[in-house]
């Protein structure tokens, strides 16, 4: 099944992570929503 999927969002700035040895990783922060869901599609009504 073809999973086409995506958001729309603002890039509002940058942060950073830690993982657990304590490395960072730089990361943007992105602003998204709201996203109101305007349909279902399923295998068995749309094919």
């Amino acid at each position: 099944m073809n999973q086409n999927v995506g958001l729309i969002g603002k890039k509002i700035g940058n942060t950073q992570i830690f993982n657990e040895a304590g490395r960072v990783t730089r990361v943007p922060a992105i602003l998204v929503g709201p996203c109101p869901v305007l349909g279902k599609r399923t295998p068995e009504t749309d094919g």
